[in-house]
């Protein structure tokens, strides 16, 4: 998936799932954490963990941190699922775990600069979410594509917390409008909004480093 910066979707507001509406499999995989299944616990871990760390790292842009907040996410949804009534996919429901925490955690930590910080192009690399052009082997566009990351991920750090949190979800994890509505606890047409205004920043950093 390419990020689309200046794509524009008409979207109509998100609606809510019921009990109803989940497979089966995940219904069942649901009622057995509530029940205190050991192994029911460790197979939604097992589907969930990657998603969840290497959305924490996007927000959080430090290894470390994204590990905490990790385990921090699991030990929510295990004190939380009893509640959840299928208001969602549970993957987005896990979003929304993830992304609260994260902001709540921007509270309190001051970022920083780090030298390990996870460039897209290791993304990529590492977990295969963007096509690569089928002459990607060339060197020179190795390292225009690489120089781009930076430029890419050094504009989303500058971002507000909300905004870049928008632009993860929609750009690099793929969500729909509705799935980060519910995500952010807002309505479809503020994330639009959030989304137009991140864009429109980094489309002008992404000018200015070029100069």
């Amino acid at each position: 998936m390419t990020p689309h910066f200046l794509g524009e979707d008409l979207v109509k507001d998100a609606g809510a799932l019921g009990w109803s509406d989940l497979a089966g499999g995940e219904a069942a995989l649901i009622e057995r954490c509530v029940a205190g299944e050991e192994l029911a616990c460790a197979e939604l871990v097992a589907g969930h963990e990657r998603m969840v760390y290497t959305l924490a790292l996007h927000l959080l842009g430090d290894r470390d941190e994204a590990l905490d907040l990790s385990q921090e996410v699991f030990l929510r949804v295990f004190r939380t699922i009893h509640s959840f009534r299928g208001q969602s996919a549970l993957r987005t429901w896990i979003y929304r775990i993830v992304v609260n925490q994260a902001r709540n955690r921007q509270r309190f930590w001051r970022r920083r600069r780090r030298a390990d910080q996870v460039s897209l192009d290791q993304h990529v690399e590492e977990h295969g979410d963007l096509k690569q052009p089928p002459d990607a082997t060339s060197p020179d566009l190795a390292l225009a594509r690489k120089e781009m990351a930076s430029r890419l991920w050094a504009a989303l750090d500058e971002l507000p917390f909300d905004q870049r949190t928008v632009v993860v979800l929609r750009e690099i994890d793929g969500l729909s409008y509705e799935d980060i509505a519910f995500s952010l606890g807002v309505a479809v047409g503020t994330v639009k909004s959030r989304l137009t205004r991140a864009r429109q920043v980094l489309r002008r950093q992404l000018r200015e480093s070029r100069t």
